[in-house]
């Protein structure tokens, strides 16, 4: 979702809660709030030698022991408004960065209001190869990666 469209909806419901849903249609918890908002720029060389660039608007999420914390649009619209010096443009994609035993980058893939809330859903980041037609490597097969938990070295 770009910046601009989450704008306008902040700006529709300026007293709605906020909830960020994650992947897998689970919620942050109520009491979390964006601890930062940020113009993350990023600079790279692909496996082939080209030359890129990227840029997007980034919002990091934050729990506390606080829980009767609560973000509403109206309080994020604030903070958007004084992020002037950073840089933020309309056309810049949002994601939100959060912490899940790591920390990890997801995308606002939508916003949408029920029963007084904005339900910001996340969605799934992945790699890729952005040179696949020049470098000759198969895309694997997608499949689901788990994590587990290695024994301890001794």
């Amino acid at each position: 979702m770009k910046l601009l469209e989450f704008r306008t909806l902040l700006i529709q419901h300026p007293s709605a809660l906020l909830r960020f849903q994650r992947p897998d249609g689970t919620f942050l918890p109520i009491h979390g709030h964006v601890s930062e908002v940020a113009r993350v720029e990023k600079h790279y060389i692909d496996c082939v030698g080209v030359l890129r660039a990227d840029a997007f608007c980034r919002l990091q999420t934050w729990v506390a022991d606080d829980v009767d914390h609560r973000l509403i649009a109206g309080k994020l619209l604030a903070i958007f408004d004084k992020a002037g010096p950073v840089g933020l443009r309309d056309d810049l994609e949002v994601d939100v960065e959060h912490e899940v035993g790591f920390v990890t980058q997801m995308p606002l893939e939508s916003v949408t209001e029920q029963g007084g809330e904005l339900v910001l859903r996340l969605g799934l980041r992945h790699t890729d190869c952005l040179a696949q037609d020049r470098c000759q490597v198969a895309a694997p097969a997608p499949q689901a990666i788990g994590f587990r938990t290695l024994p301890k070295a001794r």
